[in-house]
């Protein structure tokens, strides 16, 4: 029997290639005899189903496993919401690049069939954690599995902040802002603003200034258990925004104090057996053969 038999689905609902592999995963896995449960957007995608329904929080507690049928967006946004639960995550590819979801829709039987009897391959990869406060007093927070970023916001104007780690002075920067990025986001934003690629298994943070205004500003690499903290300058004209794989957004004041630190909780993500790093390198970023 096997390990995993309450599966939990996520679809990315606006695809409407998405929705049609997910009909096909759910026809599947009730034929293979599993429970499915539906999480409540889904559903809403998804109907005449048999299936239990349930928020995407409540999806850790029902589940042994849940699939995500959409991009790695769609995956990065069920880490954020079920990394405390420990459930795994399995992504199916329906997105653009699928560094995340490498379970391409015409081999979902295969594939998926193959991990439900045991054969895969599983990487721990952690979170961050980030928080803003004024004054002293809390103002916002959101967590990321690929970076957390501080940007202008609606206008394209330098910003000034000061960095810390671990409690040690760093430097005064004037950029475009600041990427703080895991190992499984040195593929995404970090990579775009000139950072080192990571392998995931790296217990590693990569910080990558935008477009600083020195030369000898670089990005850095340092310990995955390293404590940020992030001064916004009092000479800022603008009001920098800090995103969260892109949401989560908090728009901050001079003064404000953004602190970033790994989560706790370590995401379980699920491959199958031929999975290779470089070999998503290679195909996705067009290395050559």
């Amino acid at each position: 029997m096997s390990e995993f038999q309450n599966i939990g689905l996520i679809g990315r609902t606006e695809s409407d290639s998405a929705v049609l592999s997910l009909k096909r995963l759910m026809a599947f896995l009730e034929r293979e005899g599993y429970s499915v449960v539906l999480e409540q957007e889904t559903a809403s995608a998804a109907p005449n189903h048999n299936a239990r329904v349930a928020p995407k929080d409540k999806l850790g507690e029902l589940c042994d496993l849940v699939i995500v049928v959409g991009g790695d967006g769609s995956l990065l946004a069920a880490a954020r919401a079920l990394a405390k639960f420990s459930v795994p995550l399995l992504g199916i590819n329906r997105g653009r690049l699928g560094f995340l979801t490498d379970i391409t829709p015409d081999e979902i039987e295969q594939k998926v069939g193959e991990v439900l009897a045991g054969k895969y391959m599983a990487e721990s990869r952690f979170l961050l954690d980030m928080s803003v406060t004024r004054d002293g007093k809390p103002i916002g927070k959101g967590s990321a599995l690929n970076d957390v970023v501080l940007h202008p916001g609606e206008f394209i104007r330098m910003i000034e902040f000061d960095l810390y780690i671990d409690g040690q002075f760093v430097y005064t920067q004037r950029s475009d802002g600041l990427i703080v990025s895991t190992p499984t986001g040195s593929t995404a934003y970090a990579l775009s603003g000139g950072g080192p690629i990571m392998h995931p298994k790296l217990d590693a943070i990569v910080l990558v200034p935008l477009n600083p205004h020195t030369l000898s500003s670089r990005p850095i690499v340092v310990e995955g258990s390293s404590e940020f903290k992030i001064i916004v300058g009092e000479h800022n004209t603008a009001k920098p925004h800090v995103t969260c794989d892109g949401h989560e957004q908090v728009i901050t004041k001079p003064g404000d104090v953004i602190r970033i630190h790994k989560k706790p909780h370590r995401l379980t993500l699920i491959h199958p057996l031929d999975h290779n790093f470089y070999e998503t390198c290679r195909s996705k970023l067009g290395w050559l053969n």
